[in-house]
């Protein structure tokens, strides 16, 4: 009789919380017109390099300057796409040390002038967060 009551309690239970989330309505998805960057698709070897070259240009291999140089790849990555920071990276070599015409290409086009602009606010911003002066 006991088992009965307990399988009958059980058995209501469930019944009750299946109908609960059958009726229950979906929340509406809201369109985000630009996607967030994700602070993960950066590849690893190129965070790495990132952060040895962060490292040689701050005066050498510390644990406080590898732990500040990591922390600005990630203040980074939660500004840009890989893809935006790759291209931005690319324009900046390209059109480094060019003038006049040799360097146009690289230097002059609206979406190098903006990759570049968001490159630098970002390491500018990454800078004043990661490392103490």
């Amino acid at each position: 009789m006991k088992n009965k009551y307990i399988v009958s309690v059980l058995a209501l239970c469930l019944g009750a919380a299946i109908s609960g989330c059958a009726t229950t309505p979906e929340k509406a998805i809201e369109q985000v017109s630009t996607p967030t960057p994700l602070a993960n698709d950066y590849p690893t070897r190129d965070r790495v390099e990132y952060v040895l070259n962060c490292v040689a240009q701050h005066g050498g291999l510390t644990y406080v300057r590898q732990y500040a140089c990591g922390c600005k790849i990630d203040k980074i990555a939660e500004k840009m796409t890989f893809s935006d920071f790759e291209s931005a990276k690319t324009f900046s070599y390209l059109s480094k040390g060019q003038t006049g015409d040799a360097g146009a290409a690289f230097r002059d086009p609206a979406q190098s002038k903006d990759l570049r602009t968001r490159l630098k606010e970002a390491e500018a911003s990454a800078e004043k967060s990661c490392f103490v002066k």
